[in-house]
């Protein structure tokens, strides 16, 4: 009963079961990997090597790059940091049609960027903005929308925990090497969100901007965002440089958001408990859901599971476009009901062999498999951000869905480019020297 397909089938068929009847992510992980791994070496010597995985897997220094950044994030998410964030994605608009939503975007690109997090970024933003849209006019269901669309851009733009798991889980793909990839789809992300928010404002003149910003406003604006700024500035050109290892960037970045923090005086010295509190509960839901994968992996790796799909996927096709396109689809189907982190978890193993075999480099295809699931959390029934920017904006969720569809159709033709222009995620490590 140790054959590789009765032991896939008992794994995924397994994980499916358990998902469908709604147990959590990390049980149905780990109860049928401990099964196949006894199935696989016996009982006792199965649950021996399942404990054994699970230590491994989370025995790793670069691993603790995320809680670090989690914190920081955290830190930031009180810091007083959205606030000026937001004034100043308000001045860089300027006279842009629709320039509260554009200012929505920009500032859920510059603060998912600095916190890492698409629900953070989502909720920051989003009780910020929409507010303020509501007063000068602007559709409900469209301005949340728009944040909901926009808040996925930081999971692509480093810092980015999402990034680290895949690096974690691909087996050692260089983190520096994913930051830097990260840049320019996540930029593409948050501009196709504003054409989109273009092309819904150029007919409604009303909500146009009737005068550019002072420039000495601008000049302060910039100023006070600049210390924010700085903190992306540090942590990913001292990794870029080899001053310090993502790890060392990430410990940089809780120390200079703590600072920052305290000189701003929005949070005290009493906030610290419930801020270490909600970063721990956070991080060890990662780190446990890490932990589970490993035995999962290890049963994959034995069994060889990998290799006999893509060995069924050469048999079928020998075309990397159709292979790319059944990945795609494939990944925007699971990472709905999945989030991110469990996904590339529990897939990167089966599909970066593949994808390897079929001559696409590691760092591209974790761009691409982040940028799938980064569409895949904003996509109904389940996600988390899109009930999150509905709530804050206080619209109704299936208006919010339909104005979301024209930022959908708009992030898939980006993620056909994405995934079809490798260079876009490669031109930036590269000339760094990271690959």
């Amino acid at each position: 009963m140790t054959d590789a397909a009765t032991i896939g089938f008992v794994l995924l068929g397994g994980m499916a079961l358990l998902l469908a009847i709604g147990a959590p992510v990390s049980i149905s992980i780990a109860l049928p990997s401990a099964v196949c791994m006894v199935l696989v070496l016996g009982w006792d010597n199965g649950i021996l090597t399942s404990a054994q995985r699970m230590f491994k897997g989370v025995d790793s220094f670069p691993l603790l790059a995320i809680p670090f950044f989690v914190l920081a994030g955290q830190i930031m998410n009180n810091g007083g940091i959205a606030a000026r964030l937001i004034n100043l994605a308000k001045v860089m608009v300027g006279k842009t049609p629709g320039p509260l939503t554009q200012t929505n975007v920009m500032a859920n690109m510059l603060f998912g960027a600095i916190s890492g997090s698409a629900v953070a970024a989502a909720a920051a933003v989003g009780t910020t903005m929409s507010p303020m849209q509501k007063k000068e006019g602007y559709d409900k269901a469209f301005s949340a929308a728009a944040n909901v669309a926009s808040a996925p851009a930081g999971m692509l733009i480093p810092p980015s925990n999402t990034l680290i798991v895949f690096a974690l889980a691909s087996g050692g793909t260089s983190i520096g090497a994913l930051f830097m990839a990260g840049y320019i789809p996540g930029i593409l992300w948050a501009l196709s969100c504003a054409v989109v928010v273009w092309w819904y404002a150029r007919k409604r003149p009303e909500l146009n901007a009737t005068s550019w910003t002072p420039f000495p406003v601008v000049v302060k604006t910039f100023l006070q965002a600049l210390p924010s700024l700085t903190l992306v500035v540090i942590v990913i050109g001292g990794i870029v440089a080899g001053k310090f290892t993502p790890t060392e960037g990430s410990a940089v970045a809780v120390v200079y958001a703590l600072l920052l923090s305290f000189l701003y005086r929005a949070i005290k010295v009493s906030d610290l408990p419930h801020i270490l509190y909600t970063a721990c509960r956070t991080s060890s839901v990662v780190i446990f859901l890490i932990g589970v994968s490993s035995i999962m992996s290890w049963v994959m790796s034995f069994t060889k599971i990998p290799q006999l799909m893509a060995e069924s996927l050469f048999g079928w096709t020998d075309s990397k476009v159709v292979v790319l396109l059944i990945m795609m689809v494939l990944l925007l189907i699971i990472g709905i009901p999945l989030d991110p982190t469990p996904a590339i978890l529990i897939f990167t193993p089966i599909f970066l062999p593949i994808a390897i075999d079929f001559g696409i480099h590691p760092v591209h295809f974790g761009i691409m498999m982040v940028f799938n699931l980064s569409i895949a959390v904003i996509s109904p029934p389940s996600a988390p951000v899109l009930f999150v920017g509905a709530q804050v904006a206080g619209a109704r969720l299936e208006a919010v869905i339909a104005r979301l569809m024209p930022f959908f159709l708009v992030l898939i033709a980006v993620l056909f480019l994405v995934v079809f222009v490798p260079e876009l995620s490669l031109w930036l490590p590269r000339l760094t020297g990271l690959i």
